[in-house]
């Protein structure tokens, strides 16, 4: 399909798009970011408007957040589940059902469009009369339907439930959930901390107690006042408070493993650090070197395996931000929770006992290690430390202090560690979640 496939029906685009990224993702298994990149490079998106990029992504967003009440209601209306040869009707239906039943649109215009982009494609067509009659159908009881559905359990996966509930207890673990319903805000990280009252005014942003300039999701980031001159990047507030761990860094070395795209990077950076940046992957080293060179700030760069990595010498601070399940970045990837699999945190919990465990030898005497991951899995945070200490004796847990990270007693497990939840901070929209130890070797 050309990048300059266009269509003469106003909204058409954005709904082909829609089922196109729903499609991606639950039946390729495609993260939502890479399929919208895609569409765009080469799919329906490409010669679309901003505004019908911007709604098609929203469409496909809102169904992944509440794809088990939608999946719910469809069943309702069908007798027998679509056949293989159905093609795309699935997503067609999904995208529809999330217009009508969450984002508030007229209900004949979503219907007529999923007919329309059924019409296209050249296996749902066949089923465009099935489409009609059951969104016609939904739109008149689905709300109804929904009204006495238990949300939270539909829209999790079952063993994200399970996990959650066990590890937070129930009435958290719906907290959790609700929090992802929903987008996130947009959060930025000023690269010169004494000029937070100047860009919250220029951006009209909230300061959140931990120091992120927080403002409502939507726009393009680079018609923001300061993005050209370099004045902050983009950053959720829970994934700016590890590098702060660390201490005072300003002029010592430090040490980021697994660092691209690199918000921690520059936030050492413009906190003074000597920074040497490893990453394996170099198309995201290239993506943070441009965020380095926008925002004047310099670190080593090196592309290499972490858990490999023998510079032939040790650093006294290292920051180690394991590959994870990445469960707890749900609200911004609502994709995350349909790829992810038990399977998945196992391989990774390997993964990262073996980057801590090398991480660890690369560490100075006195010096200073914060372990972090955006996981909400107790066996990539806690249990992934507590299993570390056991077998290394030279390293211990140093406790985080409220103080540290904006008074937020509520963010310190009785551990000492940090612990944030989607939950957390309802008042000002919620934070990611996010699990980081910081770890001392003996002197």
């Amino acid at each position: 399909m050309s990048k300059a496939e266009k269509s003469d029906e106003p909204g058409l685009a954005a709904r082909r798009g829609a089922s196109r990224l729903l499609t991606a993702v639950l039946s390729a298994r495609r993260p939502l970011d890479e399929a919208f990149a895609a569409e765009i490079a080469q799919g329906v998106l490409g010669a679309a408007a901003p505004q019908d990029r911007a709604f098609a992504r929203a469409i496909a967003a809102t169904a992944l957040r509440r794809l088990g009440e939608i999946d719910h209601v469809i069943a309702r209306f069908m007798e027998h589940p679509l056949p293989r040869r159905a093609g795309p009707t699935q997503s067609i239906l999904r995208a529809a059902a999330a217009e009508i039943l969450f984002l508030g649109v007229k209900p004949h215009a979503a219907v007529d469009m999923a007919v329309e982009t059924a019409s296209h494609d050249p296996e749902a067509r066949h089923f465009k009369s099935l489409v009609n009659a059951l969104l016609r159908r939904l739109a008149r009881e689905g709300a109804g339907i929904l009204s006495g559905l238990d949300a939270e359990r539909l829209d999790i996966p079952e063993w994200l439930w399970a996990s959650w509930t066990r590890s937070y207890g129930e009435e958290t673990a719906r907290a959790i959930i609700r929090a992802q319903f929903t987008e996130p805000p947009l959060d930025l990280s000023l690269k010169h901390e004494e000029e937070t009252a100047l860009w919250a005014g220029r951006l009209g942003a909230r300061v959140l107690p931990t120091g992120t300039l927080r403002l409502a999701s939507g726009g393009r980031i680079e018609a923001l006042p300061g993005f050209a001159e370099g004045a902050w990047w983009v950053q959720d507030a829970a994934a700016a408070l590890p590098a702060r761990l660390l201490g005072d860094i300003t002029g010592r070395e430090v040490l980021d493993l697994c660092a691209a795209p690199g918000g921690k990077t520059l936030w050492l950076a413009a906190h003074g650090a000597d920074v040497t940046a490893l990453d394996r992957s170099k198309p995201r080293l290239a993506r943070l070197k441009q965020n380095l060179a926008r925002l004047g700030l310099s670190a080593r760069i090196v592309a290499a395996d972490a858990g490999a990595y023998a510079p032939g010498r040790n650093f006294d601070f290292i920051l180690l931000d394991a590959p994870c399940s990445a469960t707890g970045t749900a609200r911004r990837h609502p994709d995350v929770p349909h790829l992810k699999t038990p399977a998945d945190r196992d391989r990774l919990t390997t993964l990262q006992a073996r980057l801590l465990a090398h991480a660890a030898g690369l560490l100075a005497p006195g010096g200073t290690l914060v372990y972090c991951t955006c996981s909400l899995e107790p066996e990539e945070g806690k249990g992934r430390v507590n299993a570390f200490l056991a077998t290394h004796e030279g390293c211990i847990r140093q406790p985080v202090t409220p103080d540290e990270i904006g008074g937020l007693v509520e963010l310190v497990t009785p551990e000492g560690d940090l612990r944030t939840l989607p939950s957390h901070l309802p008042e000002f929209g919620g934070l990611d979640g996010f699990f980081a130890a910081r770890l001392r070797r003996h002197g």
